[in-house]
């Protein structure tokens, strides 16, 4: 129990990579961190071979990254547990000391106590009912090209049209194969300048419905349409509904909204992963459906520096208020103030 009377100073709920590297940056700031990773090993990128775009990891398999990152927040005193998260509660001020906290139900049945909380629970990614597609997901199915894109290289790649994005989307598939189809299934009719655009880059254009995956075998091997027609291609870019896992956040007060990109909802933030609520902050999927591995790390290391400067200036004013506690107007508190910050150089207020 720290002398604030939390457990901890940091809660951070989720270990993935933005937890993970927020809980890495907060144990090396010296805060007694707790990381409660929930997603039984397996995270949103579980179904990937490999983590893409990130230097000198390039390749690792997901499972493997979390090891590793667990292990290097234990190295710096930070504590991890596998559990799940149930419920989170605000705490009021300990005491006479100045600012709440908050309180997280475990499945294990504790409930452990912390000065903030940084939620890092990532997001479900929901398939297009198509039969057969879920098999292929994370291999010859994928959503992100910067991800996955180069292992598919050079072969048939199809494109899923479920919304406007995807008719842009189908132009980045060009830089990595010259023979591109984009299924316009349920998205949106083309306009004609569209429609140009894909004459232009050579990408051929089926209409109709999709209603499930034709295979070789085991292997993916193109489209089955309603009209009974198949399109063969090796390999489908797809755009899932982004489903954040905000739960947690919704016992704060905290709702979820559509995200910018029509791609499903996500939480909002401000700088460094502020919510509405003081002292809970977010990084990583749960807020942007459309950060990478590179970037939800990025989010969770700002997340715990602006955490950090917040737990700072909190020590700085029950510093403060403790001088003042016993006579906030005396000349012993006065005095000891001025020893306190000015040292040597304190004059005028003497004991």
């Amino acid at each position: 129990m720290n002398d604030n009377g939390f457990q901890y100073d940091v809660i951070v709920v989720g270990g993935g990579p933005a937890g993970l590297s927020g809980a890495l940056t907060l144990s090396r700031a010296r805060a007694r961190v707790l990381v409660l990773v929930l997603d039984a090993g397996t995270p949103r990128n579980a179904p990937a071979a490999g983590v893409h775009n990130l230097l000198t990891r390039d390749g690792v398999a997901p499972a493997e990254l979390g090891e590793l990152g667990r292990a290097e927040v234990r190295g710096y005193g930070g504590t991890v547990r596998a559990t799940t998260a149930l419920g989170a509660r605000a705490l009021p001020a300990a005491g006479a000391l100045p600012g709440g906290g908050f309180a997280v139900r475990t499945a294990d049945g504790d409930e452990p106590t912390a000065r903030r909380l940084l939620v890092t629970t990532g997001l479900t990614d929901v398939l297009p009912e198509i039969d057969g597609l879920a098999a292929h997901w994370g291999s010859q199915v994928f959503g992100c090209p910067f991800c996955h894109a180069w292992e598919v290289r050079d072969t048939r790649i199809g494109v899923l049209s479920t919304g406007p994005h995807d008719l842009f989307k189908v132009h980045l598939l060009r830089r990595w194969s010259d023979d591109v189809t984009l299924f316009l299934h349920t998205g949106p009719e083309p306009d004609e300048a569209q429609w140009a655009g894909f004459a232009a880059r050579g990408i051929s254009v089926v209409d109709g419905e999709v209603t499930g995956v034709h295979t070789d075998g085991d292997r993916f091997a193109g489209l089955a349409l309603a009209s009974g027609t198949v399109v063969g291609v090796d390999a489908l870019a797809i755009s899932p509904r982004a489903a954040a896992h905000a739960g947690l956040l919704a016992d704060l007060g905290i709702a979820t909204a559509g995200h910018p990109s029509g791609l499903g909802d996500h939480v909002p933030s401000g700088p460094g992963g502020a919510t509405a609520v003081p002292g809970v902050w977010v990084a990583g999927n749960v807020t942007d459906p459309m950060a990478h591995v590179v970037t939800s790390a990025a989010a969770g290391t700002a997340a715990a520096v602006a955490i950090t400067r917040e737990l700072v200036a909190d020590d700085l004013a029950r510093a403060i208020r403790a001088i003042r506690s016993s006579d906030p107007f005396g000349r012993e508190s006065e005095a000891a103030l001025a020893v306190a910050v000015a040292g040597d150089r304190a004059h005028g207020l003497t004991r």
